[in-house]
């Protein structure tokens, strides 16, 4: 299906600053906002939402930025373990560092990271803060409490929350921010509103939650997506309860919020004296619902995430050797938004490829609506193959068309195989593209190919196999929304990622 836009960017940008600005007069004081999901890159939310940007949330703030700061948190654990932003294939530690950036380079203040749960004994969480202090930041250490979340005296205490350092802001809206889930936002937020109230400054809290969308069905595609993007975490969506019984409105909300919520309604009435909320809703600042201008489009491009995860999923779990707990609780989503693999369109072409020629194939579907394959040949990968078809139908060159000679490939196999010592003589994306580049030059056919590059961001694609790391991390930077059957071409016990 060709992309269609469902959601409309700039209505939800204004709708939501106003949101934000009503809750800030309404607390007379500072507000710190707990970011949901990502503030910067948020590409769940573009792939399901079409017409929502990875950049709408930092645009919608930039509108208000010099009132902003936005501070980062990480879990000392995530620090230990080494833990990759999978979308990014980087550290959560280097993360922390790409988003300061990134944020400063906006024109945000952003000079704060606190690092969470800290324990005693932790010389590689001590060398990261070491670094982030040499780089002019400031660090604070939040502690392990004992009894959080459920013991609410010995929590809001100097032995508790007032354990945690004290990270000085200067703004009056505080977002804060992180690498991924599991990173410690709530916590902060409580943490630095024990230390504001202490201080004598008047201090709310609210949540800047994307997903689910509040006022949208349980069993609504895009609401459904968000319970498979989180599946590994086990979140399920639900009715929010604490809402029906106090406004009778049912909305959509998802257990962990559900299950804090009488915890944190304790923990704030403890910390500022008030109970400012009623609902895991009411703590919400979500427009996004008002800002679906086709819900039909919106539906078809979150059952597609589903589909993509699940397969996603399923190679991780062939990859890692695990079970298939996660998987299946993904199918059991794609049961609910009625879909399955073959809703995929570019699915069965590349499997029809594999069966016609035993050996592996790749489908890709264009910007028109048109899909492409490539198979596997003597000189080429299928990766490599399909992307030279795409450029060359997007560029509307006929299929006969050589835009690579092979006196230009045949060098590139020869340095692989005799010098680098590798056993595969076809060439992968990256180098057919270095490849494609170099003939741009003398080539008239090349060039034109090449220029068509960016046509393929937002365009699905589909492999026989699980991709090597090369491969799939080309499709990435591209912006093809690739997945693979969890298959390896070669039976072997040991495979390189």
């Amino acid at each position: 299906m060709p992309y269609t836009v469902g959601f409309d960017r700039e209505k939800y940008i204004e709708l939501q600053s106003e949101h934000i600005s009503a809750r800030r007069s309404a607390i007379g004081g500072k507000l710190y906002l707990e970011m949901g999901g990502k503030l910067f890159d948020d590409h769940h939310a573009s792939r399901v939402l079409p017409g929502f940007t990875p950049d709408n949330k930092i645009a919608m703030l930039e509108r208000i930025k010099d009132e902003v700061e936005i501070m980062v948190c990480v879990n000392a654990s995530d620090i230990l373990r080494q833990k990759i932003r999978a979308d990014l294939g980087i550290t959560y530690e280097d993360d922390v560092l790409r988003l300061i950036d990134a944020f400063r380079d906006l024109g945000f203040l952003a000079e704060n990271v606190v690092v969470t749960q800290v324990e005693d004994g932790t010389p590689q969480v001590e060398q990261f803060i070491e670094r982030l202090t040499r780089l002019g930041l400031k660090v604070s250490r939040h502690r392990v409490i004992p009894g959080y979340p459920n013991d609410t005296a010995a929590i809001v205490s100097e032995s508790g929350l007032g354990i945690n350092e004290y990270a000085e802001t200067s703004r009056d809206l505080i977002v804060m921010t992180a690498p991924g889930p599991g990173s410690g936002k709530l916590a902060t937020c409580l943490s630095q509103i024990y230390h504001e109230h202490k201080r004598g400054i008047p201090t709310g809290y609210a949540k800047f939650e994307t997903f689910p969308i509040w006022n949208l069905p349980l069993s609504h595609p895009v609401n459904l997506a968000y319970e498979a993007a989180t599946a590994d975490l086990d979140d399920i969506n639900v009715i929010d309860q604490y809402h029906l019984e106090a406004y009778g409105e049912k909305v959509s909300s998802y257990n962990r919020d559900i299950e804090v919520f009488p915890l944190l309604k304790a923990l704030l009435k403890e910390v500022t004296g008030e109970e400012p909320y009623q609902s895991p809703t009411d703590m919400g600042v979500n427009m996004a619902g008002y800002c679906i201008s086709d819900d039909a489009a919106c539906r078809h491009a979150a059952n597609q995430e589903i589909i993509r995860r699940y397969l996603k999923t399923l190679v991780e779990e062939r990859r890692d050797d695990t079970d298939s707990t996660i998987s299946d609780r993904i199918y059991r989503v794609m049961r609910k938004a009625e879909c399955s693999v073959e809703d995929r369109l570019v699915v069965a072409p590349a499997r029809a490829v594999a069966t016609q020629t035993g050996e592996p194939g790749v489908a890709l579907e264009l910007p028109g609506g048109d899909i492409v394959t490539g198979k596997t040949s003597d000189l080429l990968g299928p990766s490599a193959a399909v992307l030279l078809n795409a450029l060359k139908q997007l560029a509307g060159l006929d299929d006969a068309v050589h835009l690579l000679s092979p006196t230009s490939i045949e060098p590139i196999q020869s340095l692989k195989t005799t010098y680098l010592g590798s056993r595969n003589p076809r060439l992968h994306t990256d180098e057919v593209l270095i490849a494609l580049s170099a003939s741009a030059a003398d080539n008239p056919d090349a060039a034109r190919a090449l220029e068509q590059l960016p046509k393929l961001r937002g365009c699905d694609a589909h492999a026989t196999t699980i991709l090597g790391s090369v491969d799939e991390g080309i499709f990435r930077s591209l912006g093809v929304m690739v997945t693979s059957d969890p298959e390896y071409w070669k039976k072997a016990l040991y495979h390189k990622r």
